[in-house]
């Protein structure tokens, strides 16, 4: 089983769709990073020798914002634009959209399970 970025990648995928399960990594940036190894996509991952791989963690190292920076870096945007009072940082503040989209009746993901009205039954 590949080790990469403090992941271990599932076996019996493909090399493509098996990076995807880093943090920060999606499908392009995955072709990508194949592309400048010389690795190819169609290989599974179970396929690839210890060589392969250690130049495909190279890659992601030298290249790639992944898994912990990553997280850290976006959670640190949110805790600024809260902090300076912008808009956007009002809305994350309040677990609302930060995006422009409608409240009124979805938004269901950002604001929780619905409250029923209290005292609505006759």
């Amino acid at each position: 089983m590949a080790r990469i970025a403090g992941v271990d990648l599932p076996r019996g995928k493909r090399v493509d769709i098996a990076l995807t399960y880093i943090y920060g990594i999606g499908r392009s940036a995955a072709l990508k990073i194949l592309d400048s190894t010389g690795v190819n996509w169609e290989r599974g991952i179970d396929d690839l020798s210890a060589d392969e791989v250690n130049e495909i963690r190279k890659e992601i190292e030298q290249h790639h914002k992944v898994e912990g920076d990553l997280r850290r870096e976006i959670s640190g945007s949110v805790k600024r634009l809260m902090d300076i009072g912008c808009y956007r940082g009002l809305r994350h503040r309040r677990g609302l959209p930060a995006r422009g989209q409608r409240t009124h009746t979805n938004a269901r993901t950002r604001k929780g399970p619905r409250r029923g009205a209290v005292g609505k039954k006759k």
